[in-house]
């Protein structure tokens, strides 16, 4: 069968925009075997590994999937919390809180679903829950505020190919980005300015995002461009001169020359140039997860202390941050624009619907 079944329909039932958030991914576990299924998940996408697959399948699965996830793991479980991953708590939350916020904002039920390119839930499983509560229309929201092809693009990929399968299939908008959004960009300097209200301004802010080869930004991404523009913002938002903060990418991988300058290097750097006080923060993960937690708050600061420097500290991402979910609240709805009804007199609505369903039964159709 080329098409999956379909959820029996009942006339008279409201069709309803939905909203599928979508971030990177975890493991189920911090275990290796949960690492080995996440990684070679993650590392068989084509948008995430360009290498040619004759190539770098002999090295996925000959090396990297037979060392890497025990020490991945070890990470993991240094993170990890007694509700599970950190990523995917703080993804659920945000989910709920959305939702919630689109209901005040509108006056209507709007469902709201999580996913995860990597791992579970899937972006299987959620468009699959929304069609069932009854979304018609589908936005989905990327939880990346700077485009790449290889997170924005394959999530949208991913959803796609879900709906490539499905006969009934939704309307679907999505979400580039929202670097420069003003809400999210207000959101990050009040998570900065409330760090600093407890532990005082650092000598210098270092604004670390993830970092990806950098062939993608020679072949045309647009995600370093995106990160300069996010970290500029933020930076005149806070009123930094250009000597107080740093741009930086982190987690490279493999031989090939990343985008620089390379987060772990700055911090080195900035120690051995004299630099006592250093606060780090990571504005392209929109809540706490492996990078941000064991990356950047535990190795970013040994590697910063080791080398000179005397106070480090990590501001967390925005999580459920109020201003945060204000903004991704403001983008959805933006997203939604002709898509919502007014919510009207919902007796009026109800009648409606009975109207629709009792007409259909008189052509012949099931209860």
């Amino acid at each position: 069968m080329r098409y999956l079944p379909e959820l029996e329909y009942r006339h008279g039932t409201p069709a309803r925009p939905g909203v599928l958030m979508i971030n990177l991914g975890t493991p189920d576990a911090p275990t290796a075997p949960a690492l080995r299924r996440y990684l070679k998940e993650f590392l068989s996408d084509p948008r995430v590994v360009e290498i040619p697959r004759p190539v770098w399948w002999p090295i996925l699965n000959g090396v990297i999937l037979n060392t890497r996830p025990k020490k991945s793991a070890a990470k993991y479980a240094a993170i990890w919390t007694k509700e599970g991953s950190p990523l995917r708590v703080h993804t659920e939350r945000q989910a709920k809180l959305l939702k919630g916020w689109l209901g005040e904002k509108t006056g209507q039920i709007i469902p709201v679903e999580y996913a995860m390119r990597y791992g579970s839930p899937s972006i299987a499983e959620g468009l699959d829950k929304l069609k069932a509560a009854g979304c018609d229309r589908i936005l989905l929201l990327p939880m990346y505020p700077q485009y790449a092809a290889s997170t924005t693009a394959t999530a949208n990929d991913a959803a796609f190919a879900h709906l490539q399968k499905t006969r009934n299939a939704p309307a679907v908008r999505t979400v580039r980005h929202y670097h420069d959004d003003p809400g999210y960009i207000r959101a990050l300097a009040e998570n900065v300015r409330a760090y600093w209200q407890q532990n005082e301004r650092p000598d210098v802010l270092v604004m670390s995002f993830h970092g990806l080869p950098r062939y993608t930004l020679e072949k045309g991404d647009p995600y370093h461009c995106e990160c300069q523009k996010t970290g500029r913002l933020l930076a005149e938002a806070l009123g930094l001169a250009e000597n107080q903060y740093r741009i930086t990418f982190q987690s490279r991988f493999g031989r090939a020359e990343w985008l620089q300058p390379y987060t772990d290097k700055t911090l080195r750097e900035l120690a051995q140039q004299g630099v006592k006080n250093v606060h780090a923060l990571c504005p392209g993960f929109t809540a706490d997860c492996l990078e941000t937690l064991e990356e950047i708050a535990m190795e970013g600061k040994e590697t910063f202390l080791k080398a000179g420097g005397k106070s480090y500290g990590y501001i967390p991402a925005l999580n459920e941050s109020p201003l945060w979910i204000d903004a991704l609240g403001a983008i959805a709805l933006a997203n939604l624009g002709g898509w919502l009804e007014s919510a009207g007199d919902p007796s009026a609505q109800k009648a409606a619907l009975d109207a629709s369903a009792r007409r259909a039964l008189a052509l012949g159709a099931k209860k």
